[in-house]
């Protein structure tokens, strides 16, 4: 009798964890869902930043004229002409000659590119940095046009969307696949012959399983760029370390937009810059390839590869007189730490192994997408006409110490979703349970 009531007591145990992960992985992607989309499909678009770009100015390449093209200090004038009260910030170093030249200037603090005709100096087009489609994508996909609050917002459902993974490979995980005459079906592979309501669910099921890894490792991986994970990272990095911590990612899109604006620029001399052109194309190193003036007080060139492998990016100081190069920071050289994110970096953006590397990142966002419509559809067929839906909570339900330390250890490594939780709890405690028809429809407790 003994060892029938404990099995019957684990019976009841694992009935009632299973369906509070249910009801985890059911507000999660409440919260989610919306935002998973949106970076479902900004994500993709922006995997593919250098092939947009190529096709974007691919007008303004190879262009066609005879005779030499002018002096690279005359296109820099003219550029600085275009854009009265503005000074000369970059050049990119374009291996062709008969390309448009890409200079950048800088006027109240803000960046403009512009694209000069190589013979005849005309301004082919003009556009604020900030204003270019990538940055726009990058824009939505990291702030939702929603400036820090927007990145709040972006972060809270990343964490939220670790949490709606996690307890789906819970909720998937056979439990006793012995006694189920399905076998893998439903697991492995979507039954499509047992109607509508088994095809969504196994449609959820399976893609949750294939894409899990993928997914988490985009999320993880983009956690750095952040601003409250990536900032307690930062700070973590700077009490091990005793040198001033630098890093080549950002704290959050609106940091990368003020980086996209700039302090005032020191008046150049440019004599020198056909010479550091020429030097600078026969170091050949990865596109895209920008050649800085020197910042005020100095007078070393800055000549940089932002080829979005990071791994191969350089950064080389070179003497303008004598053409040679003064200092070079290469990715080795950084922080064992910083290679790693600069790794996964590289890999989120789809540019670490090339096409496999951005096939693997659409298919992702493909099977986020399939996530999203099929719990959206398997609500809607199963929707109770009076309550949210949500798996109603037990009698005698209470939260498992082995789950109670998986939800702690995830809100300190995820603060944004360990503060989410403490004010989602609050709220629920304070005011949800106390109005009947707002706690039954949510499915709550009563206070």
């Amino acid at each position: 009798m003994k060892h029938q009531a404990g099995t019957i007591k684990d019976a009841a145990r694992k009935i009632i964890d299973y369906r509070m992960f249910w009801r985890w992985h059911f507000y999660a992607g409440l919260v989610c869902l919306p935002f998973i989309i949106i970076l479902s499909i900004t994500g993709p678009i922006y995997l593919f930043k250098p092939q947009i770009e190529a096709f974007i100015d691919a007008r303004y390449d190879h262009l066609a004229f005879s005779g030499a093209p002018q002096s690279a200090e005359a296109m820099v004038k003219a550029a600085t002409a275009a854009v009265p009260g503005s000074r000369f910030k970059t050049i990119e170093v374009r291996p062709d000659t008969h390309d448009a030249a890409r200079i950048t200037v800088v006027k109240n603090n803000e960046k403009i590119r512009l694209y000069i005709h190589p013979q005849n100096l005309r301004i082919l087009k003009q556009v604020p940095e900030e204003a270019r489609f990538m940055e726009v994508v990058k824009t939505i996909h990291g702030e939702l046009f929603a400036g820090r609050f927007g990145e709040v917002i972006v972060e809270l459902a990343a964490c939220w969307a670790i949490v709606m993974i996690l307890t789906g490979l819970y909720l998937w995980w056979p439990r006793n696949p012995k006694s189920e005459a399905k076998g893998i079906a439903g697991l492995l592979y979507p039954r499509l012959d047992m109607g509508k309501r088994i095809f969504w669910r196994d449609i959820h099921a399976v893609t949750g399983l294939y894409i899990s890894a993928l997914a988490l490792f985009l999320l993880l991986t983009g956690l750095p760029w952040t601003i409250v994970w990536g900032n307690a990272f930062k700070s973590v990095r700077a009490m091990a370390s005793p040198a001033p911590v630098s890093q080549s990612w950002s704290q959050g899109r609106a940091e990368e937009k003020t980086a996209l604006k700039a302090e005032g620029v020191a008046k150049t001399d440019l004599s020198r810059l056909d010479a550091l052109l020429d030097t600078s194309r026969a170091l050949d190193l990865p596109a895209p390839v920008t050649l800085a003036a020197p910042a005020k007080g100095a007078t070393l060139w800055k000549l940089q590869s932002d080829t979005g492998n990071r791994p191969q990016r350089v950064t080389l100081m070179i003497d303008p007189m004598m053409l040679e190069v003064i200092s070079r920071e290469d990715f080795h050289d950084k922080k064992a730490l910083d290679q790693v994110v600069g790794y996964g970096i590289a890999a989120h953006e789809g540019q670490l192994f090339g096409p496999i590397n951005q096939a693997l990142g659409v298919l992702t966002a493909l099977g986020l997408m399939t996530l999203c419509i099929s719990a959206v559809v398997m609500w809607w067929q199963r929707r109770p006409s009076d309550t949210l839906g949500a798996p109603q909570i037990l009698p005698d339900e209470r939260l498992a110490p082995g789950l109670a330390l998986i939800i702690i250890v995830l809100g300190i490594f995820l603060p944004v979703l360990g503060i989410s939780l403490i004010a989602i709890g609050l709220i629920e405690w304070l005011v949800l349970r106390r109005i009947p028809r707002v706690r039954d429809w949510l499915g709550l407790k009563k206070a």
